[in-house]
């Protein structure tokens, strides 16, 4: 995509997406990730008057001098949009790709962050970390989010981020993205490694954030690190789909092929036993992710590619506020 055609795209993202988010986004986004109380700030010595309650009886023994546990206010958020730009991603069936779908929910996201004074950064993946842009706060680094996850990391030849965010990212972390860089420029297609995102928002980020990991999930293997990864963090899984991975019209001999492993296969479309498989893999592929995912405590957002963005993620606002109240 040209520079000239991902600024026409991305003015048009922020009027559509940017009336969403004033009119009905803000304040459902405000009423789940707001008000999430007090956060440890750091460990002193105790002086009269402190309550007793906040003694910490660990460093007490350890010290043999009384020890408070001292809290502040958590005021702001670090929303982190785990965006997946693998081929998989480019296929689409109706007005849209599930990685234009992608477009818009990060906007969505982005925008309803920096209404509310969050901090919102960006890491585009595939087999690997393809570019990372920290968190920040305010309009115009929004809408660089969007514009980066339109251009797909295509503006920044380094792949990673920007020369000016490198020095914000720890040696060893940029020693480690560098290894794993060379290993993916060797693959013939660009593979989806969810562990390997979750590996490096690990390394960058100290503190808790939201993280919205927004892919098809066509992986496997990341599991046990998306539990690590919802203990530090709070992770909400967006699942991009697509009615042709569920439903395919009846037209003949049809030439599939695997955008991501290259692997072809020849299927009759008419072929009833074949639609009925399709369609029970596709049900049982959702309903295993919801499950698993369930278990370990993590929410699940699914968007249809072809219908919006808005709705999904409205009843998931609403629901997670009632979950929230009780």
């Amino acid at each position: 995509m040209l520079p000239q055609e991902i600024a026409q795209a991305v003015k048009r993202i922020q009027f559509v997406t940017g009336r969403q988010v004033s009119d009905v986004m803000a304040g459902a986004y405000l009423s789940v990730f707001k008000g999430r109380g007090m956060e440890f700030d750091e460990v002193r010595p105790y002086v009269p008057g402190d309550d007793v309650r906040t003694i910490d009886w660990n460093v007490t023994a350890r010290t043999g001098e009384p020890h408070v546990k001292r809290f502040v206010e958590e005021r702001e958020l670090t929303v982190m949009l785990l965006v997946d730009v693998s081929a998989s991603q480019d296929f689409g069936s109706g007005r849209r790709s599930k990685l234009e779908a992608a477009v818009e929910l990060s906007a969505l996201l982005a925008m309803s962050a920096v209404e509310n004074g969050d901090k919102v950064g960006l890491l585009l993946f595939h087999g690997g970390a393809d570019q990372y842009i920290p968190p920040r706060k305010g309009g115009k680094h929004a809408l660089r989010v969007v514009r980066e996850v339109l251009a797909r990391g295509q503006e920044t030849p380094t792949g990673l981020t920007t020369r000016s965010t490198l020095m914000e990212i720890p040696q060893r972390v940029r020693q480690w993205w560098a290894k794993l860089q060379a290993k993916t420029q060797r693959e013939p297609r660009r593979a989806t490694s969810i562990s390997a995102a979750l590996e490096f928002c690990r390394r960058v980020l100290p503190r808790r954030a939201v993280l919205f990991l927004v892919s098809d999930f066509l992986d496997e293997g990341y599991l046990q690190v998306l539990r690590h990864a919802n203990r530090k963090h709070d992770v909400v899984a967006a699942l991009i789909t697509d009615p042709r991975e569920a439903e395919m019209p009846p037209t003949g001999l049809v030439t599939l092929e695997d955008a991501e492993s290259g692997k072809t296969r020849l299927v009759d479309t008419r072929s009833p036993a074949f639609r009925a498989e399709l369609k029970t893999r596709a049900q049982k592929r959702t309903a295993d992710l919801r499950d698993q995912l369930r278990a370990t405590g993590m929410d699940l957002i699914v968007f249809d590619a072809s219908e919006s963005m808005v709705d999904p993620l409205l009843r998931f606002f609403r629901e997670r506020e009632r979950r929230l109240r009780r």
